[in-house]
């Protein structure tokens, strides 16, 4: 059995939970897909972006929480190792999704500046968590 830190435990069920509302933006997609919802060919792709990296980055986020246990880093770095791509997993889809909200828009809007934010995070997170496994 994996022994997992208190605060690993507790992240880990909290981002499990946030499955539910990735499957709603699944529903929302479909309903984009069948023309329920109006949207753009640019909002489709964003909104399909953003569904797609909530997914991953979820999935990969939690791995990233059970490996930065095997490793010996601590205090701020370990949190990064372990959270850099939860927050990433937060940052880009959020950065999809609201900078292509607005009837009619064909364009990203100012928020599109949560993604290179959530790159660098992300990048961050799991360079941090390579070196604290390769140095453990």
């Amino acid at each position: 059995m994996i022994e997992l830190s208190e605060a690993a435990r507790i992240t880990a069920g909290i981002v499990a939970l946030t499955v539910v509302g990735i499957e709603s933006g699944g529903w929302f997609l479909l309903r984009v897909g069948g023309g329920a919802v109006p949207a753009t060919d640019f909002q489709r792709s964003f909104f399909r972006a953003g569904h797609a990296h909530a997914g991953v980055l979820v999935t990969l986020g939690l791995v990233c929480l059970l490996l930065g246990e095997a490793t010996a880093l601590d205090g701020f770095w370990r949190w990064l190792a372990q959270t850099g791509v939860l927050v990433a997993a937060i940052l880009l889809p959020a950065g999809f999704f609201l900078s292509a909200v607005g009837a009619g828009r064909t364009r990203p809007g100012r928020l599109v500046v949560l993604l290179p934010a959530g790159a660098v995070v992300l990048a961050a997170g799991v360079a941090t968590l390579g070196v604290g496994l390769l140095t453990a």
